[in-house]
């Protein structure tokens, strides 16, 4: 960590002029700012936008999202937190993202869970090329009312995904997108995103079925959410958002799989400006976000191996002639399906009563295709 303070500003949120205090069971009383080679999950701002617009300033943003954060109090005592402060503004955009990127490296080498608190969406490369520059595959999922498929010169906001997903050497082995609203995504697009085998989820089914969110984000090893992917009445400083989308409560229960996530090691939250906030009331849905994350990942340190057959329940199940199993987790209720090549994917309950009723599951179909 000592190596790494050149890139942080001088001054953390906890030491600013004024800072408040905290009862022995707030956040603010319980997270670690010095150091975190004993933390679960490490917390690190990073409040850059000049992706999308070179004459924008510097962010506050994470800072308003801690002044909600510590206020909340700590039920997860099995699970330690730091949080190391925010990226210093580089003399250039790429000065930025080098240093959030080289502080990342850090984080998923030591074995810790990073939490981004953004800035443009555009950031989330740099979870991304956590993986890249170790030359390991990764899935990802992307929560989003769009998709930043854009044709443009440098990368954007709104074209960041075209580096991530067509970018040379690439490392992405399979791609979600979560929540995006069709009349704003361009059929072409999902199109293309369908011949790669990327799964994407239109708003109405994510809100119909959102328990099938879960598998999805079990198998991810990050997670970008956008907050145009939440409704404006819920997230009143999400100016470029829409009237649809997710409600808080689906937002915390998305953010809870993902913390659920066997493989996730980056969670980011990018595109809040609390210059548009209004009376901090998308800071405190932010922060009620990664409370809900971590509360996640105290299930996900409870899950047991799929080897101890004596923790799930089996279920041996035949539909149009395949013989399949699953298994139910006793500890977490969760689910997993059998595949022909003996291996075991995440599903949910609704992949079983599709499978009990003599039916092929979405899910099973799209990961033979993947397999072929």
């Amino acid at each position: 960590m000592q190596d790494l303070v050149h890139f942080f500003e001088e001054t953390h949120f906890k030491d600013m002029p004024g800072a408040a205090t905290y009862e022995p069971l707030q956040w603010g009383a319980n997270i670690t700012t010095t150091h975190w080679d004993d933390a679960d999950i490490v917390l690190v701002g990073c409040g850059e936008w000049r992706g999308g617009d070179m004459k924008a300033a510097y962010s506050n943003s994470p800072n308003t999202i801690r002044e909600e954060l510590y206020k909340m109090y700590y039920w997860h005592n099995a699970i330690k937190i730091a949080d190391i402060g925010n990226i210093r503004q580089g003399a250039t955009l790429d000065d930025t993202r080098a240093a959030l990127l080289t502080v990342l490296q850090e984080i998923h080498d030591a074995g810790k869970i990073a939490i981004v608190l953004g800035g443009a969406h555009d950031l989330t490369l740099q979870q991304y090329e956590v993986f890249k520059k170790s030359e390991k595959l990764a899935v990802a999922s992307v929560a989003d009312m769009l998709i930043d498929l854009d044709e443009a010169e440098g990368i954007t906001p709104k074209s960041f995904l075209m580096d991530m997903l067509t970018g040379t050497p690439n490392f992405i082995s399979h791609y979600n997108h979560i929540a995006f609203q069709s009349y704003y995504a361009h059929p072409h697009m999902l199109e293309t995103l369908d011949k790669l085998r990327f799964d994407f989820f239109r708003l109405g089914k994510v809100r119909e079925h959102i328990e099938d969110m879960e598998p999805v984000l079990r198998t991810s090893n990050l997670f970008s959410f956008d907050l145009s992917a939440v409704r404006y009445c819920d997230a009143p400083a999400n100016i470029n958002g829409s009237p649809n989308g997710l409600t808080g409560e689906e937002t915390c229960l998305l953010t809870r799989y993902a913390g659920m996530g066997t493989e996730l090691t980056s969670f980011g939250i990018y595109g809040y400006d609390d210059r548009d906030d209004i009376h901090n009331m998308t800071a405190r849905l932010i922060s009620q976000m990664v409370w809900y994350f971590v509360d996640g990942y105290l299930v996900r340190k409870s899950e047991a191996k799929l080897t101890e057959r004596e923790e799930f329940i089996v279920f041996n199940v035949t539909f149009t002639d395949n013989d399949t199993t699953f298994l139910k987790s006793k500890r977490t209720n969760r689910w997993w399906m059998k595949l022909p090549d003996q291996t075991f994917v995440p599903c949910s309950y609704n992949d079983y009563l599709v499978a009990s009723q003599d039916q092929i599951p979405e899910r099973w179909l799209r990961e033979q295709e993947r397999l072929m």
